[in-house]
């Protein structure tokens, strides 16, 4: 008998296949643009709209500006569109980019390493003075940010800071950003290494250089030879980190891969100890990694973080000896904890040359352009007219002689600039916030400089280190996962069902000692209305639950929900 034959197999829809494109690397041959900030780069250099704006858009007025280098390529020159003024935080995620914007322009001017002259300070002021409303915010990446710039303004702006050696070129944009460094880099007593020479020889080599000024997104560096670890190198996408070789001395530890916004990394060691004539060859091979293996498909995952979450510290340390650098580095150890309970600086040192620095807190980096300009006074009357900012949105004046330390400070005193703040005045720092940022959905500058005020007249006798940053939206400007208190802005119902400003509140994030992100509670935000009760109500518990000598971060790791409430 005939054997039957078997039954058809099933058959399913088919399905279609796309050819995948990569993840737009070039080291990899994808050179096609998948996005449109890829194709506005590929078509134009962003450096170049600089000619653009002095001799058209400065002529001709805001309405002349190219849409693509309005919200893309003047970024290369440190210009973003500001928000407009009267748009609530509602509408942020709502509205068209040209709805949001203002006709006025930030202006970020860099300040690699934090170093000032006073005669660039002074600057620095009467530019605010007389082109931004006296606008003039010191940023947690040692920065000065200007605002209600018009564009007719840049050009002569351009001039005045260039004159004395300053410049906003790659301010913003997918380029190397400002270098931060200690700010008290050859002067402290304690440091390990002067990272100074590398870091000038870093920007010489890459800033204004168009074989990097197309990343796939910002790239962020941090060097510093202090024991104090004083430029959160954890978040950085290349930090060189001060240490001690047991065989070759002095030299730096390296870092990569670190960085906050809505998915934060932590950088990882690649176990290199690199000597600081090397500095400058290691920067341009990680960055040169960056710009030819980044992703470029997805502008959420450009980053040098996730390339290095994807390839682990090992191969990122091979392909950077092999392709880049030719050579194998030297294994070296990691870096001490640092020695200090704060990282910035601030009150009265002494120098290595025996005189003393002094490091003073505005309110939240928010100063003007005359008290800009009066520091830049005092500085020349009581030291030898070098100024530092720092990453924690402070000023230091430099090379005080003994005798004049007491005046300074009192001077400082007088123009509400304290050498001896409140753990609240020393521990905040805010975002730019809606006022004038146009991601942003809450306001941050004001609140956090009443906050202070509220929390030192409720709390006088505290003084613990405490950490409390507001950021106005989620992408973490104010580095909200690493403070004791972070503070995501965002809209939430008050007692009465009303949509109002507040915030998702983060505890107990930490760089240095134990690097940690902060841990959300479930479902706890606060209203801008309730945050003062609520940070008085949790620092109180704080301190009635804490071990001896716990921080607060490790305390609020171990700590309950309703204690954290």
């Amino acid at each position: 008998m005939a054997a039957t034959p078997p039954k058809p197999a099933a058959t399913t829809p088919r399905r279609k296949v796309s050819r995948h494109r990569g993840e737009g690397q070039w080291a990899v041959g994808h050179h096609t643009p998948l996005n449109g900030n890829e194709q506005f780069k590929k078509d134009d250099d962003g450096l170049n709209v600089r000619t653009r704006i002095e001799t058209i858009y400065s002529k001709r007025g805001f309405d002349s500006i190219d849409p693509n280098d309005l919200r893309g390529r003047m970024r290369w020159w440190g210009l973003y569109t500001q928000r407009k003024q009267g748009i609530d935080g509602g509408k942020t995620a709502v509205l068209e980019p040209e709805e949001l914007d203002d006709r006025y322009f930030m202006l970020r001017v860099r300040i690699d390493g934090g170093a000032l002259t006073t005669a660039q300070l002074r600057v620095i002021g009467e530019i605010s003075q007389e082109f931004a409303r006296g606008t003039a915010d010191i940023t947690d990446r040692q920065n000065v940010q200007y605002h209600w710039i018009r564009i007719e303004d840049v050009p002569e702006i351009w001039n005045r800071l260039e004159a004395v050696g300053l410049s906003t070129v790659t301010a913003c944009g997918d380029t190397p950003r400002v270098m931060i460094g200690s700010p008290v880099a050859g002067i402290a007593e304690d440091e390990i290494i002067d990272g100074t020479p590398a870091l000038e020889e870093m920007k010489r080599r890459v800033l204004n250089n168009k074989a990097y000024s197309n990343l796939p997104r910002k790239f962020k560096t941090a060097i510093s030879g202090s024991p104090v670890l004083d430029v959160v190198h954890e978040i950085n996408d290349v930090a060189f980190v001060g240490v001690r070789h047991p065989e070759h001395g002095p030299g730096f530890d390296l870092w990569v891969g670190g960085g906050l916004s809505t998915n934060p990394k932590l950088g990882v060691r690649l176990g290199a100890w690199v000597p600081l004539e090397d500095v400058p060859d290691v920067y341009e091979g990680v960055l040169s990694i960056f710009r030819d293996y980044g992703y470029r498909r997805l502008r959420n995952r450009a980053r040098l973080k996730f390339l290095v979450a994807d390839w682990g510290a090992e191969k990122f340390r091979q392909v950077l000896e092999d392709e880049y650098l030719k050579r194998k580095l030297t294994d070296g150890p990691a870096p001490a904890e640092p020695v200090a309970r704060w990282r910035d600086h601030v009150g009265v040192h002494r120098q290595k040359d025996g005189r003393y620095y002094v490091g003073f807190a505005p309110r939240v980096g928010r100063v003007d352009g005359t008290t800009l300009t009066k520091i830049a006074d005092l500085a020349e009357a009581h030291g030898s007219g070098r100024v530092r900012t720092t990453v924690e949105q402070k000023m230091i004046i430099l090379d005080v002689e003994e005798g004049q330390v007491d005046s300074l400070v009192e001077s400082l005193e007088a123009l509400d600039l304290t050498a001896k703040p409140s753990p609240f005045r020393r521990g905040t720092m805010a975002c730019t916030g809606i006022e004038f940022c146009k991601l942003a959905i809450v306001e941050t500058k004001a609140r956090g400089a009443s906050l202070i005020d509220e929390l030192e007249r409720r709390m006088p006798d505290f003084d613990e280190p405490v950490t409390i940053n507001l950021n106005g939206c989620p992408n973490a400007c104010a580095r909200i996962q690493v403070a004791d208190i972070g503070l995501k802005g965002q809209l939430v119902l008050n007692e009465a069902g009303e949509q109002v400003e507040g915030y998702q509140v983060h505890l107990g994030g930490a760089l240095g000692l134990q690097p940690a992100f902060g841990r959300k509670v479930r479902g706890l935000k606060v209203t801008a209305d309730e945050l003062p009760d609520y940070i008085e109500r949790v620092l109180k518990r704080f301190q009635a639950e804490r071990e001896e000598g716990e921080r607060f971060a490790a305390w609020a790791a171990r700590a309950s929900e309703e204690a954290l409430s």
